[in-house]
């Protein structure tokens, strides 16, 4: 016991000031309460029986905590089989112990464990980033349609033939889900973190993949990307709140064109939850190259004739290309104040 204790203690352990670990006799009497507050309390035990390590892996979940497991023998096969994650080692472990357990240690290296739970975290962290980009950029595409047919006459948004009063077309808003929905997204599915995920708590059972702070992100991006591809509309139609002087075909053309190019900005803001989007953005190759690839086919529907009869859309000058890049890129500045304003609150 008394070793346990000093190899806790150099570990960081325990900082017990008795020297000495709990035992098993320490622990065969004491009650249910008593063990639960004796687990709770103190962290190095020594000299346990195969009952002991079970009924100290059942007190630490009763507590509501993810409970790891290591072992390599016979009388660790209940606590492995009974924790949340059991690990048995590859090399020195009997097979009766990996057969009990839920990952093998095939080096028998405690810090593969270490490696293993970054790499977890990382992969929800990308999970994350898909979720956070393809929710909002839908948001601001969803709002986008229904804003602008509610408040279609304010923006002088008018039918024109058959054609409907709606700000985007089926075949605009389609080449949008095929183009930045596919590429984009797949590219932040194996975006590296841009920050120490094993600086963050452990999750709580109880946490959703889509939490509050989430939920805010998707809302605000969405909101701010359907505001800014609506102005673009209002910029070039007569009659509206801006009083342009354009066509209709222009004035979407330069909506389709708003909504890309923000959720290219998006997925920058995508990387992270609390990260600005200025820090390592060169580390996803992949990402730029899809973000390479996504404007030049936005620029060949906008100027090649055939695909701009395909779509419906007209070509823009310089000027309008910049209106609708500098529209595009009120959702990173946004999303910017929103990152500095959580990382001061917590």
């Amino acid at each position: 016991p008394i070793t346990a204790a000093r190899i806790g203690e150099s570990l960081g352990i325990s900082t017990r000031d008795d020297g000495r670990g709990v035992t098993g006799r320490d622990l065969q009497q004491c009650d249910d309460a008593a063990f639960a507050d004796t687990v709770r309390t103190n962290s190095v035990f020594a000299r346990v029986e195969p009952e002991h390590k079970l009924k100290i892996v059942e007190a630490l979940q009763n507590d509501g905590e993810i409970v790891s497991m290591t072992g390599d023998g016979v009388n660790d096969a209940p606590a492995l089989r009974r924790a949340d994650i059991g690990v048995a080692m590859g090399i020195t472990g009997t097979e009766v112990s990996k057969e009990a357990s839920d990952m093998i240690l095939a080096d028998d290296n405690f810090a593969t464990i270490l490696s293993a739970v970054r790499e977890g975290r990382e992969i929800f962290a990308d999970i994350r980033k898909v979720l956070r980009y393809l929710l909002a950029s839908n948001t601001g595409e969803v709002l986008v349609m229904l804003i602008g047919v509610l408040i279609a006459g304010t923006l002088g948004l008018e039918a024109v033939g058959d054609d409907a009063a709606v700000p985007l077309l089926a075949t605009q808003i389609l080449w949008i889900n095929l183009l930045t929905d596919g590429a984009l997204a797949l590219a932040l599915g194996v975006d590296p973190a841009v920050e120490n995920v094993m600086t963050r708590p452990p999750r709580r059972l109880t946490d959703r993949v889509i939490d509050r702070e989430m939920l805010t992100t998707i809302v605000l991006i969405g909101v701010t990307a359907a505001i800014a591809s609506l102005i673009a509309l209002d910029l070039r139609l007569p009659g509206g709140l801006l009083g342009g002087d354009g066509d209709i075909t222009t004035a979407r053309t330069m909506v389709f064109t708003t909504l890309v190019l923000a959720q290219i900005f998006n997925a920058f803001n995508a990387r992270s939850d609390r990260i600005s989007a200025f820090v390592r953005p060169f580390d996803n190759r992949i990402l730029w190259a899809s973000i390479g690839v996504t404007v030049l086919l936005q620029v060949a529907v906008v100027h090649v004739p055939f695909l701009q009869e395909a779509f419906d859309t007209a070509p823009l000058d310089a000027a309008e290309w910049l209106i609708c890049l500098g529209l595009g890129s009120t959702i990173l500045f946004v999303d910017e104040i929103r990152k500095v304003l959580t990382r001061r609150r917590s």
